[in-house]
């Protein structure tokens, strides 16, 4: 039989029943009142009320939707597995090892191509739009990126690592990144060579040209290092946000403001051409040239910084 049904809902059960991420919620709720509570003691002014409702409803929301996204895409794991699979992986500790490694890969370039694509940044970029930095913008997840990112992942159930095991480390990978959304851990030393730390994450969220699309780790800040997409926090603060900031806290706005100037973009009277272009090509892309790429204001930024020193 290709599509085993009973199987696929057996598969679903326990990942549903053993979801990591389940059993740190408490942690999460625990650590975002600790984080605040340190806030409003020292006055540090890491939290906006309204803001950090936002990621909770945001984060709430995605909750449900991620489930059916799971239930279709653990149908479409378990047929490559049962079908397709190359090997056969035992649960054994040196597979879990490689598992790390191979989600982690998947996950660097899911995250580089959702701020590289605008359709996908339409997704991604929800989690980009809390103005303030701290743990409860961990929480403040897409509604619609699950619905793609999961095709990132396609290859390892090809290779023989079990959706169960996949599931299992994407959760963990998850809880890892948690714990990098905050302002109040410094550097961390040696680490920061090759692990994601909270340092190299507030560039990721920082609308200060030169961090732009910069550290898409998720574990492992090694993959940046390898592909370009690395720089280091220096002492220029980073400014949280998107380029151009949200000017409300309703979650459905959140969800849909970028789907909404994409569709505005598509509808003008333009070549088929150029409405594809505002799909794919990276946000800020325009057919005239009106607006700017994260390369072409990085581009302009080195350019001024150059003409300034002659």
């Amino acid at each position: 039989m290709i599509w085993n049904f009973e199987h696929i809902k057996d598969s679903f059960d326990k990942i549903s029943q053993n979801d990591p991420v389940a059993y740190f919620a408490p942690f999460f709720l625990l650590l975002i009142l600790l984080e605040l509570g340190i806030d409003l003691a020292q006055k540090k002014e890491w939290y906006n009320k309204k803001d950090a409702w936002a990621s909770i409803a945001m984060g709430i929301g995605s909750i449900f939707l991620s489930l059916l996204a799971k239930l279709f895409y653990i149908g479409i794991y378990m047929w490559i597995y049962d079908n397709f699979r190359l090997f056969t992986l035992p649960n054994v500790w040196w597979v879990w090892v490689l598992l790390v490694f191979a989600d982690d890969f998947s996950f660097y370039w899911h995250h580089r191509l959702s701020h590289q694509v605008r359709v996908l940044w339409a997704a991604h970029s929800n989690h980009h739009s809390a103005q303030s930095y701290n743990l409860a913008v961990a929480l403040r997840q897409s509604w619609t990126e699950m619905f793609y990112k999961y095709i990132f992942w396609l290859w390892l159930p090809l290779l023989g690592f079990h959706p169960i095991m996949m599931f299992a480390m994407m959760s963990v990978s998850l809880i890892y990144q948690f714990f990098l959304h905050t302002e109040a851990v410094g550097k961390l030393g040696f680490l920061e060579y090759f692990m994601n730390t909270p340092s190299h994450h507030r560039v990721h969220h920082a609308t200060n040209i030169k961090y732009l699309d910069k550290n898409h780790a998720g574990i492992f800040i090694i993959w940046d290092r390898m592909f370009g997409t690395f720089i280091e926090e220096d002492e220029e603060k980073p400014i949280y946000g998107l380029t151009q900031n949200l000017e409300t806290y309703n979650p459905i706005r959140i969800a849909s403001h970028e789907y909404e100037k994409i569709w505005e973009d598509i509808k003008k009277p333009i070549s088929w051409k150029h409405r594809i272009g505002y799909l794919i090509q990276p946000p800020g892309w325009s057919h005239d040239g009106s607006r700017k790429t994260t390369k072409q204001l990085v581009e302009e930024m080195k350019n001024n910084v150059a003409h300034s020193s002659e």
